[in-house]
């Protein structure tokens, strides 16, 4: 075997793994794609129906699964394989996106239809979430390099952040938002391709007897008599569930506040990605899981922050540079926080902690865009995104002061690890 290791994979551990390096190469084409369909997704809706209230009810129907259905999935990827699993979602995921498509392309789309296929992306995702989670770590050679592949996860993502809404406010205002779904559809090839040249060993988890209503509350009897685990799910939701609204407006501030196009939208959402790519980079570099709790801490309040600002500006540079702060803000609360649960939980329930992160993280994104588009119709966006930014820094002094006894319990699992030795801190 070869054990010579080359620069960037001494900064990059993960990329030691072939099987991870076909991953990220897959997921990093499919997750551009993706993103130019969430932006055609939001500007379509707004220019068919100008109601933020819609934006609400959309961005609703596209994530509400996955928080009442991630339960069930994590238990079905504690059982069967995660590996078969990833490829049917995403050949799933394929055809709702060339449907998508096929209705703008000819010109017959209509509200309903986004409605009723973001509803079944919501499904997909409701067990691909999970299993995407659950499946990175049968992708690594290492245990040590765990941390670092999460990191680079959340890099590709956020790259993809902010190729996929650059490149597809062009498209919108170029070539129409049907090219977008197009381009989305296709791109799910590369991520299929990957897959399948990977040579896998799946895991063998012990399956334990129960049936799936005994194993979800399992499942949550384990997550919530943990004070980390609790703290990071609570943290989680908070700022999914106010500080995640900002995505649903950026057509109202690009249209009437900003009196811009879906050039200007792109932009926005470029600039949130590049925040949160350097964000991602900086936890790439990281060399341990050590001191994330420190991070995960000040995050919220510097996405707070972040909204804020860009809800009181006017003026386009001063609104991306805000839209970085967020970006920031948000990838370092989400990876962080995913990165440390990734660490500490065991192995057997992996699929059934992160199905509880996939509700938190994505599943309260829903139930904020319907609240926030309600809400911004009697009191505005702006006053809206205040709120938000209010309660992230609220979010984040409340989890500041737990800290503290957090670190305590996590110290020692570190140390049953061999992540840390004794009398260090955990961060």
């Amino acid at each position: 075997m070869n054990t010579e290791t080359t620069p960037k994979q001494q900064i990059l551990p993960a990329f030691r793994s072939r099987n991870y390096r076909l991953f990220f190469a897959g997921q990093g084409i499919s997750l551009i794609g993706t993103w130019m369909t969430q932006l055609a997704t939001i500007w379509l809706v707004y220019h068919l129906t100008k109601s933020p209230l819609m934006l609400g009810i959309v961005g609703f129907t596209s994530q509400i699964p996955s928080f009442f259905l991630a339960p069930f999935g994590g238990v079905f990827v504690d059982r069967f394989s995660r590996y078969r699993t990833l490829i049917a979602t995403q050949i799933l995921a394929m055809i709702q996106s060339l449907l998508l498509a096929g209705l703008a392309l000819t010109g017959v789309i209509q509200v309903w239809h986004i409605i009723v296929l973001s509803l079944l992306q919501g499904f997909i995702n409701a067990l691909d979430a999970p299993a995407r989670q659950a499946f990175v770590p049968e992708l690594i050679e290492r245990r040590d390099d765990l941390a670092n592949a999460i990191a680079i996860n959340s890099t590709m993502f956020n790259g993809a952040r902010l190729i996929g809404p650059a490149i597809g406010g062009l498209l919108i205002a170029g070539i129409g938002v049907g090219y977008c779904f197009l381009i989305d559809g296709l791109s799910y090839i590369a991520v299929i391709a990957s897959l399948l040249a990977m040579k896998i060993q799946e895991s063998q988890i012990p399956v334990t007897s129960g049936n799936v209503w005994q194993k979800i509350k399992e499942g949550f009897v384990y997550s919530f008599k943990s004070p980390p685990i609790r703290s990071i799910l609570l943290l989680s939701a908070l700022v999914s569930f106010m500080g995640m609204q900002y995505m649903i407006f950026i057509p109202i501030f690009a249209d009437k506040v900003l009196n811009s196009g879906p050039e200007a939208q792109g932009y926005l959402m470029a600039a949130s990605g590049v925040g949160a790519l350097a964000g991602s980079i900086y936890l790439a570099t990281r060399q341990t899981v050590v001191g994330l709790g420190k991070v995960l801490a000040f995050a919220p309040a510097t996405l707070g922050i972040g909204l804020i600002g860009f809800s009181l500006s006017r003026f386009l540079p001063l609104s991306l540079g805000t839209m970085l702060v967020v970006g920031l803000g948000t990838i370092l609360q989400f990876a962080s926080g995913n990165t440390i649960l990734q660490t500490i939980i065991e192995d057997d329930k992996r699929g059934r902690v992160m199905s509880l992160y996939g509700m938190a993280f994505l599943g309260m994104i829903p139930l904020g865009n319907l609240w926030g588009g309600v809400l911004a119709n009697y009191i505005g966006t702006t006053n809206t995104l205040i709120i938000d930014g209010i309660a992230c820094i609220l979010g984040s002094i409340m989890f500041h002061k737990q800290l503290p006894n957090l670190r305590q319990i996590v110290r020692r699992i570190y140390e049953q690890k061999g992540i840390l030795t004794s009398g260090k801190s955990a961060g």
